[in-house]
């Protein structure tokens, strides 16, 4: 079940590398990691077993504050996040979530861009 405003590509890496892939790919534009989050890792010290789920959090001010000055509510979806295996949301429904105008339409499609670019990079389907 697709959720609404969600991205999901295949990788064709397992767990680790795609990981490994997103983060060089997401570097390699310029733009800041800001966290790794493994849940699975978290399950594991809680005692409870997951398979492995991974977000990369990142980012850079001159693509997300654009969208803050429109509209500060997407503040709290900003920076951007990608859940490997590769799902993240589409910042065509983000605008829409938070009713931004027309003022952000550069900056919106310079976001989908770069997640379309990094994400089929690091996936292997570029």
């Amino acid at each position: 079940m697709a959720a609404e405003g969600l991205i999901t590509i295949r990788s064709n890496y397992g767990p680790q590398e795609s990981m490994e892939r997103l983060a060089a790919q997401v570097k390699a534009r310029g733009l800041t990691v800001f966290a790794h989050i493994d849940h699975a890792a978290g399950a594991a010290a809680a005692g409870l077993s997951l398979r492995p789920t991974d977000v990369l959090i990142f980012g850079n001010a001159k693509g997300g504050t654009p969208l803050m000055q429109s509209v500060q509510t997407i503040g709290i979806d900003l920076p951007l996040k990608v859940l490997v295996w590769f799902s993240y949301n589409d910042p065509a429904w983000l605008v829409r979530r938070h009713g931004l105008g027309p003022e952000v339409e550069t900056s919106v499609k310079a976001l989908t861009g770069a997640l379309s670019a990094v994400t089929a990079a690091a996936a292997g389907s570029r």
